[in-house]
């Protein structure tokens, strides 16, 4: 008898086994709907390897504006409309505010990576510290150091027109490394800004490889030795190389911070952060590198579309040049006019609609199940919002192909203000996030784009680059992408001719630049702190109280 009960028990607990298996992979009823799914890979196997944001694009064109697709043991949620990510990412966000696991995401990252880090005391903590050095009142007072990198930008692509790229990285990097640690990254070849750029790549290709999708999906799969996961492998040299980095900006800027020595940067508000609330120097640096990552590498990917775009719709500059001379004449344009200059808004605007960096964006995960349009939204699942599919909605936005400034001819709307707005449908673009997980820089953002974007037009004029041997225009193709399947993306780089638009033009951004060198030291540093910084009253780390 108590053998025939063993026997029962484990006949059942196989059944058991055996029927939760074959539920895996499967679309449980009511969830939304998505493409075919097989036994236990569910979509795993429709999962593109390149240009995924394509085949999101397609199905959310079959599915409708929210679908699911069911990866292995983890379910997907897509969001593929203005009005589902206002419903959900923002009105709801108080469930829609957490992450989902990134397996070889958070082994790059150490843990400590904000971007990827759950929804809690620590996330919030961070966002708390964040939010008060680049709030709109505190964004305001950025703008000495985007002005002077501005011009330092203009006359490198004066000098050499060749390198554009290269020189709006280091712009956008060198104003990010003044605002976060206090000093400016002057040359295009700064070993910490190719490294920069170079390995926030190579985490964005780790984040949308197959193996990333594997090992979130299938978790057992982690116990495999790291022979047999070279992915993984890789993911803790990216770690190593990553955490030397940040952790000597942050480490070399604390100590300057205590001597005196540094200039006022967001590090001071970050080091006493750390003194009262007592988290350690790798949360710190990450913070502080996480930072750097985003003002660096979105403003520059966004600037690397804008110039394709002008190299891809030479009527969009002429039009941009002849408002630009009509309203500033013979001045470079500055922030005060952007209320004049409805077509380089129009600009900026379509820059980051028609080239997302994000491109699928980040994934949210809920936190408990809810419902939302008669579909059930499972706790714990990723949510996706498909942003290169809402900009390129046809019925949002006509010929989404087309690079048109005159889409936004009506809309004065900074970013935050468009996502704010309580009509989804007047959100300009998605690149910033949604909900409690928006960009607080995004106001640092949109200046630095603004400035770019209208004294480039105004000092210079954008042309095809021509093949040696066929005598050809060369055209980029705004299709090619690099990583081919990331997480951030941008233009693979191509050739263009840059060139000045006239003499006179190119004196004058000399002469912008030459008034600007007054203010640096033999080191191109700032000689002393800008006028109006947020940090002009700082005293150092540890300087005695007054009395």
């Amino acid at each position: 008898m108590a053998m025939s009960a063993i026997t029962i028990s484990i006949v059942a607990t196989v059944f058991l086994l055996l029927y939760r298996l074959s539920r895996i992979g499967q679309r449980p009823k009511g969830y939304p709907p998505g493409p075919p799914t097989l036994p236990l890979i569910g979509n795993l196997h429709q999962m593109p390897n390149k240009q995924g944001h394509l085949q999101f694009q397609k199905w959310a064109e079959e599915y409708g504006p929210i679908y699911s697709l069911i990866l292995g043991t983890q379910v997907m949620i897509v969001l593929s409309s203005d009005q589902a990510i206002k419903d959900l990412l923002d009105k709801r966000s108080n469930i829609y505010s957490s992450r989902p696991e990134t397996y070889l995401g958070n082994i790059v990252s150490g843990g400590y990576r904000m971007l990827l880090m759950e929804y809690g005391e620590t996330w919030r903590m961070i966002r708390k510290v964040v939010h008060n050095s680049l709030n709109i009142k505190a964004a305001r007072t950025y703008v000495p150091y985007q002005d002077l990198e501005n011009k330092a930008m203009l006359l490198a692509m004066l000098e050499q027109p060749a390198s554009f790229i290269d020189h709006i990285k280091r712009y956008s990097n060198s104003l990010t490394t003044q605002m976060l640690f206090g000093f400016r990254t002057i040359s295009t070849d700064d070993p910490r800004l190719k490294q920069l750029f170079h390995g926030f790549e190579k985490f964005s290709e780790v984040t949308g490889s197959a193996s990333a999708a594997l090992l979130d999906v299938f978790p057992i799969l982690r116990y495999l030795p790291d022979v047999l996961l070279p992915m993984r492998r890789y993911s803790k040299e990216l770690h190593r190389k990553e955490y030397d980095l940040y952790v000597g900006h942050y480490l070399e800027t604390k100590r300057k911070l205590r001597e005196g020595k540094a200039k006022p940067c967001f590090c001071v508000d970050l080091v006493r952060a750390q003194e009262e609330l007592g988290f350690s120097d790798g949360i710190a640096a990450y913070v502080s590198g996480s930072l750097l990552e985003a003002g660096s590498d979105t403003t520059s990917a966004t600037l690397v579309g804008f110039m394709q775009a002008m190299i891809l719709f030479p009527g969009v500059p002429k039009a941009a040049q002849a408002e630009l001379d009509r309203v500033c004449g013979d001045r470079l344009p500055d922030l005060n006019d952007l209320p004049d200059l409805p077509y380089i808004r129009g600009c900026m605007k379509e820059s980051m609609r028609w080239m997302p960096t994000a491109i699928l964006g980040i994934p949210h995960a809920v936190i408990r199940d809810d419902d939302y349009m008669g579909y059930k939204i499972p706790k714990g699942a990723a949510v996706m919002w498909n942003v290169w599919a809402i900009h390129n909605d046809p019925k949002r936005h006509a010929d989404p192909r087309r690079f048109d400034p005159n889409r936004w001819a009506h809309d004065s709307q900074t970013s935050a203000e468009a996502a704010m707005n309580s009509d989804a449908s007047k959100r300009d673009h998605f690149l910033f996030g949604a909900g409690r997980r928006l960009c607080q820089g995004m106001h640092i953002a949109d200046r630095s784009l603004f400035l770019a974007i209208s004294r480039m037009l105004w000092a210079f004029d954008f042309e095809r680059a021509v093949d040696e041997e066929t005598k050809k225009e060369i055209v980029p193709d705004m299709g090619d992408l690099i990583p081919d399947n990331g997480l951030l993306v941008q233009p693979r780089p191509f050739r263009a001719i840059v060139k000045p638009r006239s003499e006179w033009k190119a004196s004058r951004v000399r002469e912008e630049w030459s008034k600007m060198t007054k203010l640096l030291d033999n080191n191109q540093q700032w000689e002393t702190v800008p006028e109006g910084l947020i940090w002009r009253d700082y005293e150092p780390v540890d300087a005695p109280a007054k009395t």
